[in-house]
């Protein structure tokens, strides 16, 4: 069945080999995170056999579910990424061995859920170095040290430690400079109530490239990895992380239909089906082919054609739509044409109950 997304299960093991000698040789514990693959079966357990996770992270109680007994069962213990939603908060300590908080009320939920199940739950308190997403803004040391002050009354928590989130909302980059902050806020807590954190997370993929640098600054002792694993990127600039492979991932999509036309719509244009006024290039007439794979499953802007001499023109619910006029290759319909995926394209397409998933190794 097509769309097809096939996981190549060797060049998974190969990346989180490259990403857990990187992040172990920086002295930081590695959390992988399973939310971009929809915590898949397969992958999970590949994962699980590794001895160089540690952690496994997801932002759903839905995914960690899946596999929160398994991860017990092979020494990993497992995480929460997103701050929970306090009607969860029974499932997140029945399920979550640690998880990330920046709201007093929330954990105070969870501190009662733990009592019914009588065990002790893990907290990270995340800290706002500016990206501005979840977190008590670093400015607001009263804040911190307030909450540290409550969190640390509440018996059946215990305070981990205390992580920072950068790149995903606010584009911030992690730098040696905002990073020795968290490490700063983590020293003070340490001296200002005489306990002593097992974690400062310094934040997730975009990170890992300050260790091949010798930029993390001490103190820093986990990351949280996702896409530098799975399709091997340093998501602060952008590039290839050492020792990865970017076709982990590959899917492919059959063409239904193959003419020659022009390349700028006929008649008075408005608003695609999404709402966007889209903008065309006039490419004279063109051989282009449709997709049956569209953005119901896919992120359009992020699939790149492993057919380097073919153009997407963009799609709509449900078809993609190709330039292959000057590609070597003589398509048919019937055809499929395979992409390498980015970090929305993976996403969706894991998400999609349209993709069929396939494995190789």
């Amino acid at each position: 069945m097509y769309p097809r997304l096939t996981v190549h299960l060797a060049k998974v093991r190969q990346n989180l080999d490259a990403v857990s000698k990187i992040t172990h040789g920086g002295n930081c514990s590695m959390m992988i995170v399973t939310k971009g693959f929809c915590a898949d079966k397969k992958i999970v357990e590949l994962i699980m056999k590794h001895q160089g996770v540690d952690f496994l992270a997801d932002s759903r109680v839905q995914n960690i579910k899946t596999y929160a007994e398994t991860a017990k069962k092979n020494g990993k213990e497992t995480v929460l990424l997103r701050l929970p939603m306090g009607s969860e908060a029974d499932e997140v300590v029945k399920y979550v061995d640690l998880s990330f908080n920046s709201e007093i009320k929330t954990i105070a939920l969870l501190n009662e859920a733990a009592k019914k199940y009588d065990k002790k739950h893990k907290v990270l308190l995340m800290i706002d170095l500016g990206d501005l997403r979840e977190g008590i803004f670093f400015k607001d040391e009263d804040q911190i040290m307030e909450a540290v002050s409550q969190i640390l009354k509440m018996e059946q928590i215990e305070l981990y430690g205390v992580g920072v989130n950068l790149t995903c909302y606010g584009a911030v980059i992690p730098k040696q400079d905002n990073l020795s902050i968290l490490v700063s806020i983590a020293k003070k807590i340490e001296e200002k109530f005489g306990i002593s954190l097992s974690m400062v997370s310094g934040g997730n993929s975009s990170s890992i490239y300050l260790i091949g640098k010798d930029e993390m600054p001490e103190g820093i002792n986990n990351l949280r990895l996702g896409e530098s694993f799975i399709l091997g990127n340093d998501t602060a600039y952008g590039t290839k992380i050492e020792g990865t492979c970017s076709d982990a991932l590959i899917l492919e999509a059959e063409i239904i239909e193959l003419k020659r036309k022009q390349s700028i719509p006929i008649g008075e244009t408005g608003v695609d089906a999404f709402g966007q006024k889209p903008v065309y290039e006039d490419r004279g007439v063109i051989k282009r082919a449709i997709l049956a794979v569209g953005k119901q499953d896919i992120d359009i802007d992020s699939l790149t054609p492993l057919d380097k001499k073919i153009d997407i023109l963009g799609g709509s619910s449900d078809h993609l739509i190709l330039d292959v006029t000057n590609s070597d290759t003589t398509y048919k319909v019937g055809d499929c044409i395979k992409f390498e995926l980015g970090y929305g394209g993976m996403l969706k397409a894991f998400t999609s109950a349209y993709v069929d998933i396939s494995y190789e190794e």
